[in-house]
């Protein structure tokens, strides 16, 4: 049985129109999956009953299910951990901003890029998500805001798994996320989050979709991000950095360089200065990220005054930074905590 959910309306349409159907059915049913959030065909009630009978027979709506949900003692993060019914887990952040709801979604289920401060690669990569498990994730919390009279209106692609590694799927999502039928979502709305998997990023370029581009660099020279990031031995810093550059150029959008700061590691004066001498000349800004520390992994957050004094150097030499807000930090917001936390409960068990 095929999955429908995840299907552009031209995708259906080919579909109906070699099953004979009219060719509106397929825009009946794009509706009832994209915007009223249907679990099953009987609730398309426009549709004549034998037709609800004979899509269900055919079809299958696939939509993952609520394990977890954690809340922010300040109400303002949510974390969705949803299973698909293959048992593939992920996790999804509903943050609840001055300028509007952001979601943070994941791309893959956990994660093989061996990021030696994040949780999402404890367990490696389960499997890519298909473009219609993303929209999943989306429309999950999409229908739980309608309901509270409101909608998402940023997301990142920030969550577990590199989404370059799966990029057929992803730039499909955003496809179809963009499309009117769905959530119309403006691709200026939207920010992919890469560890810089160089070739990927200058197809992006390419794909007409002006999303902004944030990439993880995390240290300012190759020996440093090769041990906190092994993906750096296949694209080196300079040559991530060079991508960063032509997108921006290619795109006219400010490249975000991500730099989670880990205390006694990565967080002083001789780093800032490299950063600011790496960058130098780019359209880009730095995101500052103090280390949300994982037990498994065993940094430290640092103090405030080095996160002020790395901030301080770069406004000196003229890049544009800022601190990350956190939010949710009660509830273990970080990508990859709660699944983690989930699958070792699980093997405990087994």
């Amino acid at each position: 049985m095929k999955s429908i959910f995840g299907m552009t309306l031209e995708e259906m349409q080919a579909e109906f129109s070699a099953q004979n159907l009219e060719k509106y059915r397929a825009k009946q049913v794009a509706e009832w999956l994209y915007k009223k959030f249907a679990k099953s065909f009987s609730d398309m009630t426009n549709l004549p009953k034998d037709l609800r009978a004979a899509l269900g027979a055919k079809y299958r709506i696939e939509k993952p299910t609520l394990r977890t949900r954690l809340d922010s003692a300040d109400g303002r993060t949510s974390k969705f951990l949803l299973v698909f019914p293959d048992g593939a887990s992920v996790e999804s952040v509903l943050m609840r901003q001055p300028y509007g709801n952001s979601i943070c979604i994941s791309t893959q289920a956990g994660c093989n890029m061996g990021c030696a401060f994040c949780a999402s690669t404890l367990h490696g990569l389960a499997r890519n998500l298909t473009a219609g498990e993303m929209l999943a994730e989306v429309l999950f919390i999409e229908e739980m805001l309608s309901k509270e009279g409101e909608k998402v209106d940023t997301m990142v692609l920030m969550g577990s798994g590199e989404p370059l590694m799966n990029y057929d799927n992803v730039v499909c999502f955003l496809r179809l996320l963009h499309e009117k039928y769905v959530l119309n979502m403006g691709y200026r709305n939207i920010t992919l989050s890469t560890s810089g998997i160089v070739p990927a990023i200058d197809d992006l370029a390419e794909e007409g979709m002006p999303i902004t581009l944030s990439i993880s660099l995390h240290a300012p020279r190759e020996e440093l991000r090769t041990d906190l990031m092994p993906i750096n031995r296949k694209y080196p810093l300079a040559d991530v950095v060079a991508a960063g550059r032509r997108y921006a150029e290619k795109t006219g959008r400010r490249v975000t360089y991500e730099y989670i700061l880990i205390r006694d590691l990565n967080d002083g004066e001789r780093e800032a200065r490299e950063l600011a001498k790496l960058l130098k000349g780019q359209t880009a800004s730095v995101n500052l990220i103090p280390v949300n520390p994982v037990p498994e992994r065993g940094f430290e957050r640092p103090t405030d005054e080095s996160v002020a004094s790395f901030c301080s150097i770069l406004a000196h030499q003229r890049i544009t930074a800022t601190v990350r807000r956190e939010m949710g930090s009660d509830i273990q917001a970080a990508c990859g905590q709660l699944r983690s936390r989930h699958m070792s409960a699980e093997e405990k068990l087994q």
